[in-house]
């Protein structure tokens, strides 16, 4: 699925357990984190753009060094070490970290029946527990289009009740400007 996405369920992870300030950072970023193998696509993108060769770094790295129960771990150590409330911020992280490799598994497949993106789970280290589904659905796909409005429409709905927004994980000033503009528009 689409970062954004991830985003806003980790957003929604966190913030229906809760989580103040920088644990309800940490834990909706935990949900995004995964797609930092997919960074390879910009150095594709920009090596056919400025070189003129292409390179397939995304196709080899995107779900193979993020994807798995070892990053896994290694976020939730991380996060452990950053928040506040230690124990539930890391448990949350990692219950995060894997809501993204579940919605990966339902919606990642490529234009193709055939194109489905596998996640490894134990990857790097072993290609052991590599899970597929054949139903999966389409990136572009109305299913995924559908989950996104779906997870906005909530988030819209916190945040008016709430006085504060996902928003918040990049401004904390414009989260004050979308909330009151939100606030305005649906009260």
């Amino acid at each position: 699925m689409h970062p954004v996405t991830h985003l806003l369920a980790g957003w929604i992870v966190a913030d229906e357990c809760r989580l103040k300030g920088r644990d309800r950072a940490l834990v909706a970023w935990s949900c995004v984190v995964p797609d930092l193998d997919g960074t390879g696509y910009l150095i594709d993108f920009f090596n056919k753009a400025f070189n003129g060769h292409e390179t397939t770094y995304y196709e080899f790295y995107h779900h193979a060094w993020g994807h798995g129960l070892p990053a896994a771990i290694l976020v939730t150590i991380l996060t452990g070490i950053l928040a506040v409330e230690k124990r539930k911020t890391a448990l949350l992280a990692f219950l995060a970290f894997h809501l993204h490799l579940l919605m990966d598994l339902a919606g990642s497949r490529g234009s193709s029946p055939i194109d489905i993106w596998p996640v490894p789970y134990l990857s790097p280290f072993s290609e052991k527990w590599t899970l597929t589904w054949s139903g999966q659905w389409p990136l572009t796909g109305w299913q995924n289009t559908s989950i996104t409005i779906i997870l906005m429409i909530f988030c819209f709905y916190t945040a008016i009740n709430r006085g504060y927004s996902f928003v918040s994980l990049f401004n904390r000033k414009a989260d004050l400007v979308f909330v009151n503009v939100l606030k305005k528009w649906f009260k």
